[in-house]
């Protein structure tokens, strides 16, 4: 694991840090990004790592600057840190991934950054959520709404309640959840995109309804609802595409619940193909969970006609 010092206000080392250092941070990370969502975690990570090494450990370690162009290192270091995390959870390796993710933290922090610290909460509370440490990710997502109201990103708010919201899901709570989801809804309605971090882009409607879905989902008994709203997650970005395979995981999770067996092949038929095409273990565990939850109508004509189509798929 690459460990980035913390950010520090001023450095005293031979190499001077400028401008073109911090933006080319921020451009490795914007583009790194885009191909972990299209590809998945497993084809960029290692990359992004000797990125990490190379490149921007020596500037925090070694570099000469003031106290705001450190702070503006620190916080461009913060966010690849924050992807390199993300990453690691995407392939399942959570210790990893989290210990990545609290340097992140410690980065934001020595940046002064409330909002780059609130998404990095919120990102420790997802991996929480998805290793069932329910208990946990309420805190994680309290913590990371604290910040984002000293912050003032109304974004960021909605996303921390929506993350307590699947929590409380995860927990049978489902009154508290629905607290939590009607406060991330006017948290939603009151954002100003315009004047909220490009990075924060990926927060939009179709995300929420995912999310949404996700909460309704776990509830059990909500599958019309889980049906609405992970229908709504699928008007996105096509550049999503594990985004994409999880949101038709989620319709097709729904559209069993109702009853909807056809349809529910239909949607799981689509998720399998793109997380084929994907080097992400969670793509693969949203598939495994997938089989099993079709395999009590492993007789129907719908779910025979299924297992032979994606009978190839090696992937998944």
């Amino acid at each position: 694991m690459t460990s980035p010092s913390e950010g520090r206000p001023s450095g005293i080392g031979l190499r001077r840090v400028g401008r073109a250092d911090i933006a080319a941070i921020h451009e490795v990370t914007r583009s790194f990004g885009e191909l972990d969502n299209r590809f998945g975690s497993g084809r960029v990570r290692s990359s992004v790592v000797k990125y990490l090494d190379t490149a921007v450990s020596p500037l925090l370690k070694d570099g000469s600057y003031g106290e705001s162009t450190g702070r503006q290192l620190a916080a461009a270091a913060a966010e690849l840190t924050r992807l390199a995390g993300w990453m690691a959870y995407d392939m399942e390796q959570h210790g990893l991934a989290q210990r990545y993710l609290i340097q992140a933290l410690r980065l934001a922090r020595g940046a002064d950054d409330q909002t780059l610290g609130s998404e990095i909460l919120a990102g420790m509370a997802h991996q929480a959520i998805y290793m069932g440490q329910l208990a946990h990710a309420l805190d994680l997502a309290r913590a990371a709404q604290m910040a984002a109201r000293r912050a003032g990103v109304h974004t960021l708010l909605a996303s921390a309640h929506v993350l307590e919201a699947h929590a409380h899901a995860g927990l049978g709570d489902a009154r508290s959840c629905g607290v939590s989801l009607h406060e991330a809804e006017c948290a939603f309605d009151s954002r100003k995109p315009a004047e909220e971090p490009k990075w924060l882009s990926y927060f939009d409607e179709a995300y929420l309804s995912a999310k949404f879905a996700h909460c309704f989902r776990d509830l059990n008994g909500e599958g019309e609802r889980v049906v609405r709203q992970a229908r709504r997650s699928l008007d996105m970005d096509s550049r999503y595409v594990r985004g994409r395979m999880f949101n038709l995981s989620l319709l097709a999770a729904g559209l069993l619940q109702c009853g909807e067996l056809e349809e529910a092949c239909t949607a799981a038929a689509g998720a399998l193909m793109l997380a084929s095409e994907l080097q992400s273990v969670r793509s693969r565990s949203y598939a495994a969970d997938l089989r099993r939850r079709l395999e009590p109508y492993k007789n129907e004509r719908p779910v025979m006609a299924l297992r032979e189509r994606t009978r190839e798929l090696t992937a998944v």
